[in-house]
């Protein structure tokens, strides 16, 4: 009963997804039922899911990331153009990362060092980081087509046994290390004590500011990884690139049950959370209903999740 207790979170949001299932394949079982759909997801939702993880470790210490979208254009950008002048694609990713890393650390310093809010500060650097992707590339697509027969594309991208998604199998592997990390390691229980209580933490000899700007790092890595694998799966850059995920991410982990004020966050229930939110515009679809529904759903998750956990948290403390 007390194991229960413990991950009664997690089982809630299994439940969920299974009732969601449910309710899909019995309104739709011409989609439910069949292996193509389940397919195109494994497909799709890797690349929210891998943005989920490592923005779930920075609002477990209390910190937030709005500027992510825009490393993700920044990053691709770095890819597509290094990888097109130099038929590199290897050289396109580590330039990739690197600029993911250097965008994550600006956001650290002017966090942590500065004493910007974090809100304020990453939604600055939003705007910087696009606006300097669109004015490099004037604004144009990159096409990458070319990429399509080589090996990375194969190992980030491709189909393993002609039909399973590597990235699916590469946010599988991402899912396992930060568990590790968030639960198993000495990092994640620094992480979680900053989010509790950043003086505390201090006093307690944790280097908080070292853990804060290695959080942004980390989530700088995490969009520029994600954004190389778009790029490769669609075999194109956007200026536009990242735009969309902002909500899907955020509702993926205040649904999966990680709290918006810190100090508590489960990387099972962000992945959960975000095959929830992954498949519900299809299942919304497919169930007769019109696209436009998916944005009012996708906004009711995250008011209804963030309340629940407020409501659990404050009949917690009293």
């Amino acid at each position: 009963m007390k194991t229960f207790y413990r991950y009664r979170f997690q089982c809630g949001i299994l439940a969920l997804l299974s009732i969601l299932l449910g309710i899909f394949m019995y309104l739709s079982p011409q989609t439910f039922l069949h292996s193509r759909i389940y397919i195109a997801f494994m497909s799709t939702i890797p690349f929210a899911t891998i943005l989920a993880l490592g923005l779930t470790l920075l609002i477990v210490a209390g910190e937030l990331d709005l500027s992510f979208p825009a490393v993700m254009a920044i990053s691709g950008f770095c890819f597509s153009s290094i990888a097109q002048a130099t038929g590199s694609p290897l050289l396109g990713l580590l330039c990739a990362l690197a600029t993911g890393a250097f965008a994550g650390l600006c956001n650290g310093l002017i966090v942590v060092k500065i004493g910007v809010p974090a809100i304020i500060a990453t939604i600055g650097t939003q705007f910087f980081w696009r606006g300097t992707a669109t004015l490099l590339a004037d604004g144009l697509a990159l096409n990458l087509t070319e990429l399509r027969e080589t090996a990375l594309h194969h190992i980030l991208v491709g189909r393993l046994f002609d039909f399973f998604p590597m990235q699916a199998l590469w946010c599988l592997l991402l899912t396992v290390i930060f568990w590790m990390i968030l639960n198993r390691h000495i990092w994640g229980d620094d992480i979680r004590f900053i989010g509790d209580n950043m003086t505390t933490a201090t006093m307690m000899g944790v280097q908080t500011d070292k853990v804060r700007i290695g959080l942004f790092i980390t989530m700088g890595l995490m969009s520029a990884l994600a954004s190389v694998m778009v790029c490769m799966e669609m075999a194109n850059w956007w200026p536009t690139q990242g735009e969309g995920y902002l909500l899907l991410v955020f509702a993926a982990i205040f649904l999966g049950g990680t709290s918006v004020f810190g100090g508590q966050g489960t990387i099972f229930g962000t992945v959960i959370g975000s095959i929830i939110i992954g498949i519900l515009e299809a299942g919304i679809i497919s169930g007769g209903l019109s696209g436009y529904w998916t944005r009012l759903a996708h906004g009711l998750v995250i008011v209804i999740s963030v309340s629940v956990y407020a409501v659990a948290l404050k009949t917690k403390r009293t």
